[in-house]
């Protein structure tokens, strides 16, 4: 659709030179987006102006060489938007930034990861948190290694940043950093992110990733069977306090579906008794969606375990880092004969495949996750569905050599 232009003048009236004269102000209005440009370097007395031509009036000399400035001007300002119009990302504020050349200091690549990670930066507290900060530093750490190891190069100019080496960076990130192929996919979205971010001021004048397109894999989300999860809950580990505390923590996951970042920032606050019952209210970090669940036995015990032994200060549990977690896990599966890549978030998945195989409505499992949208817990339902379905087939291995009289055979039964 073709963009509709247009600049005007008005006078700033509430100040005067020393001349007695008012300054001209420039505005263009953009597909129905109006921003003001700032003066334009002229200036004429009020009463010499008139705001229905948004030019000076009469036919003098001075009249006709300011007019004639202003025309200048106004033919200048149409060309660079006729060098722009067909930008997809040209808006009025985009113009304004690139009419006063507040963006021309930005010729290469890294600069712009720098402006986009301190407006992001601002931010963090606010509207975002610190995660998102930390994700587009280690994007930007792992563009500027892949420059240094492929291209031999420190910074790449903003017209050589194209789709090539955008799919020369994936290909990088999965093989020389081992680098999952979905994780691959997200380093590459946040990138898009700052390039939009960048278009839609003026820094960026092309689309790197026009010929780019995002795909993500099936993931197979590991979870617990109801038989290890009873194996890890009757493991003695008192003898190890270090395990007990992380395999009790992680059991508190595996039956509230409570993510890492949410556990470690529960309150005794959080627990709320409804018409005699126990509940976790809370809101979900990653989403800000509420998450409200309530306690069985197994959570409610584990509470009351770790009551008062927190050392940090208001928390409901005396929580490791992440990392630490996942550490330990993997040597409780090891001690406990789980052949599986055991993590804490497996803890989450666990319960939303128990709660589903137990019947539990997707709705209401999808609801106590707080996940914003039903399809994310779908992927559960399939999983059970596929453990239904393996337990089909092994019974039907079983009841092989089974079989009925008076029952004719398969082929017979189908002529």
């Amino acid at each position: 659709m073709k963009k509709q232009f247009k600049v005007s003048y008005y006078l700033r009236s509430n100040y005067e030179n020393k001349e007695g004269k008012n300054p001209i102000m420039v505005r263009i209005i953009l597909d129905g987006e109006m921003v003001n440009l700032g003066s334009s370097q002229l200036s004429v007395k009020k009463a010499l102006w008139s705001n229905s031509t948004s030019r000076a009036k009469g036919r003098t000399a001075d009249a006709i060489a300011l007019n004639a400035s202003l025309d200048a001007l106004t033919a200048s300002l149409y060309e660079l938007f006729r060098k722009h119009e067909f930008e997809d990302y040209l808006t009025a504020e985009s113009f304004k930034m690139l009419f006063l050349g507040e963006e021309k200091e930005f010729s290469t690549i890294l600069p712009v990861f720098d402006k986009y990670i301190e407006s992001i930066k601002e931010k963090v507290g606010v509207s975002l948190r610190k995660g998102s900060f930390q994700k587009y530093t280690v994007i930007r750490r792992d563009f500027v290694e892949f420059l240094e190891t492929k291209y031999k190069r420190k910074d790449l100019g903003l017209l050589e940043f194209n789709s090539v080496v955008l799919k020369d960076f994936e290909l990088f990130l999965v093989t020389e950093k081992n680098i999952s192929h979905n994780t691959a996919q997200k380093k590459l979205k946040g990138i898009k992110t700052m390039v939009i971010y960048a278009q839609k001021r003026g820094i960026i004048q092309h689309d790197p990733f026009m010929d780019i397109r995002f795909h993500y894999k099936p993931v197979d989300r590991g979870f617990l069977t109801e038989e290890e999860v009873i194996k890890i809950t009757d493991k003695d580990l008192s003898s190890l306090p270090r395990l007990e505390l992380v395999r009790d923590i992680f059991l508190f996951s595996c039956f509230t579906g409570l993510a890492y970042i949410d556990v470690f920032n529960l309150t005794p606050e959080h627990i709320v008794s409804l018409d005699g019952n126990d509940w976790i209210m809370t809101k979900r970090q990653k989403t800000s969606t509420t998450s409200n669940v309530l306690l069985l036995d197994i959570p409610k015990s584990i509470i009351q375990k770790y009551e008062g032994q927190t050392k940090r200060k208001g928390k409901l549990f005396p929580i490791l880092s992440n990392q630490k977690m996942n550490s330990y896990l993997k040597e409780i599966a090891d001690i406990c004969g789980i052949k599986k890549n055991l993590t804490f978030h497996v803890g989450r998945h666990t319960f939303a495949t128990l709660c589903l195989s137990k019947g539990v409505p997707v709705e209401s499992v999808s609801k106590i996750l707080g996940h914003t949208n039903i399809k994310t817990t779908q992927i559960y339902a399939r999983i059970t569905n596929k453990k239904i379905e393996k337990d089909m087939m092994e019974l039907a291995d079983k009841i092989g050599d089974f079989s009925l009289n008076n029952v004719p055979p398969l082929e017979a039964a189908t002529r």
